[in-house]
């Protein structure tokens, strides 16, 4: 699964990714900061079963912090867009095409309106956010509507020459989108658009139904970033009037504690509510910076956003839940003997015999049945994996 940072220009996105990442990409207040997408490495954060077990583990595919389990993800940091992107200004198409690759969107926003619709900074409180929402969903349906309309006549009279159903011939003309049957099916249903012929679709028709495909298909967040500015705070509650779930979020801050504790001057778990001062190891004035994000971010809000809004991509609309499979039923080990070396993010729905194919094919090809370890039940190939089970699959042909 890949999640897209968007936004535009000038709203902190790359300061954001930077936060996320760690990867060093170059950062300002000014538009087109970013010119190439870049895709980095970000990290999760759910607790660990560790703790759980009274065990020391011992993670290969992931990182455990304190009993925090940080699971490495994909994101891609497109470039801020302006307006009038979808007809190719400034770097629409580049990045818009970047889009098409996500399961999910992170929309970042200046939630106190301190940039302008180009993105150039003006004073807190002179730009309403809400325009920037209303101005990046037009944008990604605009660009949506063009892909479908291109040849529509001969599409539409395709569909009833050969009695091909809109959901096939959508399917075909959005291919490489990321784009599902069972989205295109329910975005005709929910515009009533199903029933209609493809050749009496108007272009308010095809427009709408980019609307509704866009939210299905590519779900989005926003993240109410600058939450230390003037004016911020009471647009949350205005952002969250959208309908898209909202988290208050300052990446700077992120971004620097990051740092900070890369440097060793602070002892900081990404997403965490506060940060412990390592002694002697830092100027008064890095000192007092660290001291203004705890009290202007992290006792206000409880953090910095940014692991949360990581965290509600995937786990929430992507709807992925975290798994650990093991080997030795009592030393929650593989066959190295490392103790939960692994955990794996699977859509929720996955069944334990699915996830047996991931870990390898002759595991699933040979499955017999699954060990929940906690109860010590057999699960049967159709058992529908939750968050956080710890399960040892037994097979004919190989073993977990």
């Amino acid at each position: 699964m890949l999640v897209g940072v968007v936004g535009k220009t000038g709203v902190g996105k790359s300061t954001f990714f930077s936060a996320v990442t760690l990867i060093p990409v170059a950062i300002a207040s000014r538009p087109f900061t970013t010119v190439k997408p870049n895709r980095g490495v970000g990290y999760l954060r759910t607790p660990c079963v560790c703790r759980e077990f009274d065990v020391e583990d011992q993670p290969v595919n992931s990182a455990c912090v304190k009993g925090v389990r940080l699971i490495p993800v994909e994101i891609v940091d497109c470039a801020g867009l302006i307006p009038g992107a979808w007809m190719g200004r400034g770097l629409g198409n580049q990045f818009l095409d970047e889009i098409r690759k996500a399961d999910a969107l992170i929309h970042v926003v200046d939630a106190a309106g301190a940039t302008d619709e180009e993105g150039r900074p003006c004073k807190p409180g002179t730009r309403d956010p809400l325009k920037d929402v209303e101005f990046l969903d037009y944008e990604i349906a605009m660009w949506l509507t063009q892909i479908m309309k291109r040849d529509w006549r001969t599409i539409a009279q395709k569909s009833e020459t050969y009695k091909t159903g809109s959901v096939d011939v959508l399917s075909d003309r959005l291919s490489g989108l990321a784009i599902g049957r069972e989205q295109m099916t329910e975005a005709l249903k929910k515009t009533d658009l199903g029933v209609k012929k493809l050749s009496s679709w108007s272009d308010d028709d095809i427009f709408q139904f980019a609307v509704v495909l866009r939210r299905l298909a590519k779900p989005m967040l926003l993240v109410a970033n600058k939450i230390d500015l003037p004016h911020a705070e009471e647009n949350v509650e205005r952002l969250r009037e959208t309908g898209y779930p909202v988290v208050p979020g300052c990446a700077e801050a992120e971004l620097a504690l990051r740092r900070a504790a890369d440097k060793g001057f602070i002892d900081y778990v990404p997403g965490d509510c506060n940060f412990d001062v390592k002694a002697g190891v830092m100027t008064d004035k890095q000192r007092a910076g660290l001291e203004v994000i705890r009290e202007r971010v992290l006792r206000v809000w409880g953090g910095t956003g940014v692991l949360e809004a990581l965290n509600m991509a995937f786990f929430e609309l992507l709807q992925m839940v975290a798994v650990y499979p093991v080997e030795d039923v009592e030393r929650l080990s593989d066959h190295y003997g490392r103790v939960l070396p692994d955990v794996y993010l699977v859509p929720f729905g996955t069944t334990v015999r699915e996830l047996a194919y991931s870990i390898h094919s002759e595991l699933g090809e040979g499955f017999i049945y699954a060990l929940d370890v906690r109860s010590r039940r057999r699960l049967g190939e159709d058992y529908v994996l939750r968050g956080g089970d710890v399960v040892k699959i037994y097979s004919a042909k190989a073993r977990a």
